[in-house]
């Protein structure tokens, strides 16, 4: 696979840039989309780094705490959207994503992909990333819809089932639009990288699929457990 130079890869910069001044002149407000390319630039850098470590290292310990640790951000990062969040909401999203995520990522590193030992670091760790950034993706905009529809006096059942078919709207447009508007990024590198179309397309059909099925189930679960403790209706104020 041909190596990236450094200086070809800040020619990536130059479309950034032109976004960045769109923001600028649009919202006059460049702080939340320059710390999100920053983040970016520093959180890959030092995974890089970090996964050289952890590979080699072929520990089970090491990678339980790596998988923990995933776990407790995606909770974490999935509520940023929603005001005030509670502990029991962050509780209800870390419990989502362990069930939803860490279920899927059995079925599909131990049933698909054989991994052996199951903690196999080149397996686990990137099946895992996948998994649980789409279910705190889904949750967040599960969270974001439910209260918005609660906020405005609507039922339960009313606010969980249009939370959850919002949440679920990326995901399902995914489906659609792979291999006819886009090729996703597993396909995508391992193309690149000299592998058959057609072993990349079923490495693809695993991701999409195991992409469905924990954003489903997560996002279900933790809208399930928004039931145990709704906030009061506060009332609405017309202008």
């Amino acid at each position: 696979m041909q190596n990236i130079l450094l200086s070809d890869l800040l020619l990536g910069f130059i479309p950034v840039s032109i976004t960045l001044g769109f923001i600028f002149y649009w919202s006059m407000s460049l702080n939340k989309a320059l710390l999100a390319v920053t983040r970016m630039l520093l959180q890959l850098i030092l995974i890089g780094y970090a996964l050289n470590f952890i590979f080699a290292s072929n520990n089970a310990w090491v990678i339980t705490l790596i998988l923990s640790l995933m776990l407790i951000a995606a909770s974490w990062i999935s509520l940023n959207s929603i005001e005030h969040a509670t502990g029991h909401l962050y509780a209800y999203s870390l419990i989502a994503i362990s069930v939803g995520g860490v279920f899927t990522m059995v079925i599909v590193t131990q049933g698909i992909l054989h991994a052996d030992p199951w903690y196999y670091p080149e397996i686990v760790i990137p099946i895992a990333g996948m998994i649980f950034s789409n279910s705190m993706n889904t949750i967040s905009l599960a969270a974001e819809r439910f209260y918005s529809e609660y906020h405005h006096k609507q039922d339960y059942v009313y606010c969980r089932n249009t939370a959850f078919q919002a949440s679920m709207i990326p995901v399902i447009n995914a489906l659609l639009a792979v291999g006819l508007v886009s090729l996703p990024g597993m396909m995508t590198g391992q193309i690149l990288s000299g592998v058959s179309p057609l072993i990349a397309a079923r490495y693809q059909i695993m991701v999409m699929l195991m992409v469905f099925g924990s954003s489903g189930i997560s996002a279900a679960l933790f809208l399930i457990m928004l039931k145990k403790r709704l906030p009061p209706l506060e009332p609405i104020v017309e202008e």
